[in-house]
């Protein structure tokens, strides 16, 4: 497969392994639940942060990152040169794969200029054969008066987490819901006069019985002749054409009624009859989207919530978010947009009933994301609230940045709790974010093996410093309250006993904070 090179690539590559870890400080709750989380903070050190917690737990991503259009918005920096806009993003694409779900999904919503290099970018991180689909998203009306060809759409990149090979679909494209029907996809079934009446069974849409028998895939069995119930003639499939069913279904679906033949009855090739009744609950996706909305909608959208004009230039409108959102993910699952922007992503994911985790850097994180999903919570009737019958409720974690958890010289911070440490190692070991509740030294036991933490006097006050040393009479008390007769592996702040008492219990100790601080 080719990649993509640019100038200082190889230390793009390396900039999540040395990204700090921060601890998440939370500030307030609103409303009455604090399943999703508002972060304010750069996304780099907060996708860093989540991923002890968060690693493998998102069903879909959506980002409408910076488009690096060499202007200058107010609440972003735009202007940021071709390379270094891949180094950009390129660690931030490996945080995001790493924190969905083996089913999930990415969204990225991006425009010509930098499109096709994030395409590429994306091939690499993901892997080509996780490219789901490139969707037009008509974002204006029309094309801007200052070009000879100008561009009324945007790209918005779908990738899935992973691919299985075994199949032509992706893993999240297998988990993917249909799209919400339309009016126009409603409108194509009708009540059609036949010489009967009409069909009690319902509006039906008239589809095509025959195939195209060109190109080797004549097919001798499936040209027959069928005789019209309602003139006595035979029927043969047009020139070039064979039926698409075998002789003994056609026949039947002839005596059920199953196909039209005219208000009159005198067709010569009948149209199978596909009632609204047994039509799928929802609709296949088409790759070019035209009735969610445009730019100047959103921007109308938060003019009517902030009772002043729009200060994004290219907000996203509810209605494209409610189609993704519908497609990627289910009631309570989690939804994340780590380039939060105005808020919209968090809006309808609330609305919608998912949880969520919003990132945005800038002050708007306060002056707007909180203040619409304030909104929300209230029960605020713009954008999609009608459609999805929003009355209010539920609520979220406005959290910031807090200090790093180690310093320069690879220390723990004091500031960090046994819980969240405990946390960020069974991720560190295991791989997944942890679920049970850490509040005692056995963080847990996977394939066979047990990990203890000793960490801020978790046994209490047994010496020295509050059990934090692994010592005889600290083993002794781990193996009588909490035994284990497989392998163990027990962090602390250093261990009193010999490299031969280690062995013969099975123990593997990793000292804090040098074997936690992330290599």
């Amino acid at each position: 497969m080719p990649f993509l090179d640019w100038v200082n690539k190889n230390q793009a590559k390396e900039i999540h392994r040395d990204v700090p870890y921060h601890l998440l400080k939370q500030e307030a709750i609103f409303g009455n639940s604090a399943e999703s989380l508002l972060i304010q903070g750069d996304n780099l050190l907060a996708l860093k942060a989540l991923m002890p917690f968060y690693a493998g737990q998102v069903k879909c991503i959506f980002i409408d990152p910076p488009y690096n259009t060499q202007s200058a918005f107010e609440h972003y920096d735009d202007k940021l040169e071709h390379s270094q806009w891949l180094s950009m993003m390129y660690p931030r694409i490996v945080f995001l794969r790493d924190l969905l779900t083996h089913d999930g999904s990415i969204w990225v919503s991006i425009d010509d200029k930098e499109a096709h290099y994030l395409k590429v970018l994306m091939d690499e991180v993901f892997g080509r054969n996780c490219f789901v689909a490139d969707i037009a998203w008509k974002r204006r009306d029309g094309a801007p008066n200052d070009r000879k060809i100008g561009a009324t759409y945007d790209h918005i990149f779908v990738f899935a987490k992973s691919n299985t090979g075994s199949s032509k679909k992706t893993i999240a494209e297998e988990a993917f819901n249909l799209m919400q029907r339309t009016d126009k996809a409603d409108s194509q079934y009708q009540s059609y006069e036949e010489p009967f009446g009409f069909d009690e069974r319902g509006p039906f849409r008239k589809v095509d019985s025959t195939g195209n028998a060109k190109g080797g895939r004549y097919v001798e069995s499936l040209v027959y002749p069928v005789e019209n119930p309602f003139t006595g003639q035979e029927v043969f499939p047009r020139k070039g054409r064979c039926w698409v069913y075998k002789k003994e279904e056609m026949l039947r679906m002839v005596a059920e009624r199953r196909f039209f033949w005219g208000k009159n009855g005198t067709g010569t090739t009948p149209m199978r009859k596909l009632f609204k009744t047994e039509a799928k609950a929802g609709m296949a996706a088409p790759t070019i989207w035209d009735d969610v909305g445009l730019n100047q909608h959103a921007a109308r959208e938060l003019e009517l919530l902030f009772g002043e004009k729009a200060s994004f230039e290219t907000p996203k409108p509810e209605g494209l978010m409610k189609r993704i959102i519908e497609i990627a993910s289910n009631p309570g699952e989690i939804v994340l947009d780590s380039f939060l922007g105005s808020g919209t992503t968090a809006a309808v994911a609330h609305k919608m009933g998912r949880r969520y985790i919003g990132i945005e850097m800038g002050e708007h994180a306060q002056t707007h994301c909180v203040p619409r999903l304030q909104k929300v919570i209230e029960g605020e009737q713009g954008g999609i609230s009608e459609d999805v019958n929003w009355q209010g409720g539920g609520g979220f974690r406005f959290c910031t940045l807090g200090e790093p958890a180690f310093d320069p010289h690879g220390r723990i911070n004091s500031a960090v709790r046994f819980a969240t440490l405990a946390a960020y190692i069974w991720h560190f070991e295991i791989g997944e974010p942890g679920h049970q509740v850490f509040d005692s030294p056995l963080l847990g036991v996977e394939k066979g093996t047990a990990y203890y933490l000793l960490y801020n006097g978790i046994l209490g006050d047994r010496r020295p410093a509050g059990g934090n040393v692994l010592t005889h009479s600290v083993l002794q008390a781990i193996n009588d309250i909490l035994p284990h007769t497989g392998p163990k592996v027990i962090y602390g702040e250093t261990t009193r006993l010999g490299m031969a008492r280690l062995a013969a219990d099975n123990i593997t100790f990793k000292q804090i904070p040098y074997d936690v601080k992330i290599r």
